[in-house]
């Protein structure tokens, strides 16, 4: 089952699955009704009618206050690459937080910030938290998953660097496309490993595997519900391998007409195009 968001006509948010080919979306529920059961929804034909895909919006099914909390650093050699590689691996993860607004879908057009060189990508797996985490034991966190997705973390660097907080540079308009929500029964222990690649323009920039992470889905997510709760709906993005492109000699950033894509083992393709930055004021 591939799970996206859909508006019809401007209306709420409700939530579909795709059919195999992509041309039409079966009707599970409002977005509202979804997350309180998500699992359910999950484990259960789709009951409601079925639309062509052509005649709806897609959006990410993703609840308008949830937290979307960030992994930074969590791949071996991507610490290696970057310039936080004198400092080692900490013990506990470098996190950020997403707002909820700047994510996106498959095919959207992603503009680069007016004070930046360019865009960098960030080819990763998020993971969508199904019930609430209060104090979790990493076996309760990863349990409480109850599904994936193919995630870009397109990254303003320039931004990114002005200050030790990485919020403003990982918060573009539309910088976090997110491929439709892969049930977890369907896709496994991130554990046993998933491929994760990157393509720009059809060239390879990242290839690596999530056994490769050095902070585990349940690991973190615990971790978080220690010191706030976690709700029905929140996002864990996992981190990236390395082969970004502010880390290249000389460095590489993505520029308008540029076509990246994130391909995740079990979780599909996401395709997305960078535009300039005039894009940003005609939403």
């Amino acid at each position: 089952m591939r799970v996206v968001g859909i508006r019809r006509d401007g209306g709420a948010v409700e939530v579909g699955a795709l059919s195999d080919d992509g041309a039409q979306v079966a009707v599970l529920a409002s977005l509202e009704d979804f997350w309180a059961d998500a699992a359910g929804h999950l484990a259960a034909e789709p009951a409601g009618e079925t639309l062509a895909a052509a005649t709806v919006e897609l959006v990410p099914p993703v609840l308008p206050g949830a937290r979307v909390v960030c992994i930074g650093l969590n791949y071996l050699k991507h610490v290696a690459e970057g310039s936080f590689a004198e400092s080692g691996v900490p013990p506990y993860p470098t996190l950020f937080a997403r707002w909820a607004q700047s994510l996106t879908v498959d095919g959207a057009q992603v503009p680069v910030p007016a004070d930046e060189d360019g865009l960098d990508w960030e080819g990763e797996v998020v993971a969508y938290v199904g019930s609430t985490l209060v104090d979790a034991t990493p076996d309760e966190a990863l349990a409480a998953v109850v599904g994936y997705s193919t995630f870009n973390d397109l990254t303003a660097r320039r931004a990114q660097k002005l200050t030790s907080q990485w919020i403003l540079g990982k918060n573009g308009d539309r910088s976090g496309p997110l491929g439709p929500l892969v049930p977890a029964a369907e896709v496994g222990d991130l554990r046993d490993g998933l491929r994760v690649q990157t393509r720009v323009n059809g060239e390879t920039v990242q290839d690596g595997d999530t056994s490769e992470m050095v902070y585990t889905v349940g690991d973190t997510l615990s971790l978080i519900s220690r010191t706030f709760t976690l709700r029905t709906g929140d996002l864990l993005a996992t981190g990236t391998p390395s082969g970004v492109g502010y880390a290249r000699t000389p460095p590489w950033l993505m520029q308008p007409g540029d076509v990246v894509e994130v391909e995740v083992e079990k979780l599909g393709v996401l395709t997305n195009t960078v535009v300039d930055s005039g894009a940003r004021r005609v939403r």
